[in-house]
């Protein structure tokens, strides 16, 4: 079964047009799912720690602002 937070977004070119290969969506779509996967299991294992899950949310909300690609 699905999460809600599973589901990716319409994914767009820079210029707002929708993507339209089928190989690029699905790469694109994995990549999502299994950091969506990531994610819950971070929260998870945080909360299990005793973090409180705002402050495991702003972490993880600088350090995608922080990641830039390595190309």
């Amino acid at each position: 079964m699905t999460r809600h937070e599973d589901v990716p977004p319409l994914w767009r070119h820079a210029d707002g047009r929708p993507l339209a290969c089928v190989e690029k969506i699905r790469v694109l779509d994995e990549n999502y799912r299994e950091l969506a996967q990531v994610l819950r299991d971070a929260l998870e294992d945080g909360i299990l720690l005793g973090c409180a899950e705002s402050e495991l949310r702003a972490a993880l909300h600088e350090l995608v602002e922080r990641v830039r690609p390595g190309f």
